[in-house]
């Protein structure tokens, strides 16, 4: 059973990778519109994915009507599709064309400054607009380190291996080893980037608020800051629909410098919100981050039933 598993693997993905090549050679005006086709189709079939962003934005936003919630939904997804189109154009595309691609960037200063001071800066990049154009834009103007997890499809780890590193990117395992060479760069002064809303394996986090329901979120970030003097920045690169992209650093809320993992997770949460907050529909909502519930944690009986999916 296991040969006619591995050959369609290969074979999925040596499809997706040549799918990449092609839409590599266009613009992201026709991404954009390719995802504005493609988008509805995916909130109509796609049943698992509709349900799970619907969910999550009638937790996150409950003073919202369900019009209000659907429409949001429908620009989500179809965010979402866009950045899925954009993959092959951030890791294949030429990178004169895409950064030219990059048309905004806002609160470098925040970077510069830090590593002016001989500080390393923590990078929380949440899954918003494409933060694969977020990390070409880091890796092509700093020294850069960020976890990698290799993708289920073998095929495709060379192809999105070697999209993340062609500006100059590190990519580290996501185990200790790999925490260790963030702190070594952090020391050296340079950048590291996080993703503050993968939910963890259990043991590696805690139950901290997002927006108005607890969610297990990962306590590398208090670790990093404990052993470093690095600066913690939030960093997106915000789709701007039809033209190209905008990145944006915000300074992170100062909860994140706490010594308390629960206090500093309650920290990242909050920056990921408010990088949620230049755009709704721009979020990847399909994800589910509220899988965990503390009941589970806690030995509750019956806790599945306290479950959101």
């Amino acid at each position: 059973m296991s040969e006619p598993q591995s050959s369609t693997a290969t074979l999925q993905g040596r499809a997706i990778a040549t799918l990449w090549r092609t839409l590599a050679r266009r613009r992201p005006a026709m991404l954009w519109r390719l995802a504005r086709t493609a988008g509805p189709l995916v909130h109509r079939f796609s049943h698992r994915e509709r349900e799970v962003t619907e969910t999550n934005l009638a937790e996150v936003y409950p003073d919202c009507s369900d019009i209000e919630r659907k429409r949001l939904a429908k620009e989500s997804l179809t965010h979402s599709t866009a950045t899925m189109l954009e993959l092959g154009f951030a890791w294949m595309g030429e990178p004169q064309r895409v950064e030219r691609a990059i048309l905004e960037v806002h609160g470098r200063e925040l970077l510069d400054d830090a590593r002016a001071e001989g500080r390393g800066v923590i990078v929380l990049a949440p899954h918003f607009g494409n933060w694969e154009v977020l990390n070409f834009w880091l890796s092509s103007h700093f020294p850069f380190t960020a976890m990698y997890e290799p993708p289920k499809i073998a095929e495709l780890d060379p192809v999105i291996r070697q999209g993340r590193e062609r500006m100059g990117a590190s990519l580290v395992p996501t185990n200790p080893r790999g925490v260790a060479a963030l702190l070594k760069a952090l020391k050296r002064s340079e950048a590291v980037g996080i993703l503050p809303d993968q939910e963890p394996d259990w043991g590696s986090g805690v139950f901290a608020p997002f927006y108005h329901r607890l969610a297990y979120t990962a306590t590398l970030l208090p670790k990093l800051v404990a052993r470093t003097d690095a600066r913690v920045v939030t960093g997106v690169a915000r789709r701007l629909p039809g033209r190209g992209f905008a990145i944006h650093f915000l300074a992170a809320d100062e909860r994140v410098y706490a010594d308390d993992e629960t206090q500093s997770a309650t920290g990242v949460n909050a920056c990921v919100e408010a990088a949620i907050a230049l755009d709704p529909a721009q979020y990847q909502w399909e994800y589910k981050r509220y899988r965990k519930v503390i009941e589970e944690q806690l030995g509750v009986p019956n806790h599945k039933r306290y479950r959101l999916y």
